[in-house]
């Protein structure tokens, strides 16, 4: 059977020169090192933003903000199109890049901004 170690080291391979009697233990038992299952929630937090198209190419979307969206803390990216009206429409990316490939990108002469809530811009597009 397996027991608690007691290490008089410290991690780095280096006898502790604390001068305290302070014990660490590290645990080697068979429940505590299994392998654990996955949290049961995914990573929280969300950073918003807006799209604004300085022109639109291809004449369906029109110009201005026409995006708002979110980037979760998974990196999944939800977009809410602001048109056609009255409910406009929702997509969801794995990832902010994989928005920017779709709707950004190949559409250089829209000269889009990107704005997030700090107020941080991002401009793609012909300058």
């Amino acid at each position: 059977m397996i027991e608690d170690v007691k290490p008089d080291k410290q991690m780095d391979g280096a006898p502790s020169d604390t001068g305290e009697s302070e014990e660490s233990t590290i645990s080697t038992g068979a429940e505590e090192l299994k392998p654990k299952p996955p949290a049961k929630l995914a990573p929280r937090g969300i950073r918003t933003f807006t799209v604004c198209r300085q022109s639109d190419e291809s004449g369906v979307s029109g110009d201005g903000v026409i995006i708002e969206g979110v980037s979760l803390a998974t990196g999944q990216c939800v977009i809410h199109w602001l048109y056609p009206l009255p409910a406009g429409a929702i997509a969801i990316f794995n990832g902010f890049d994989d928005f920017l490939k779709v709707h950004v990108h190949p559409h250089p002469a829209n000269k889009t901004i990107i704005t997030w809530e700090d107020g941080e811009q991002e401009m793609y597009g012909d300058d």
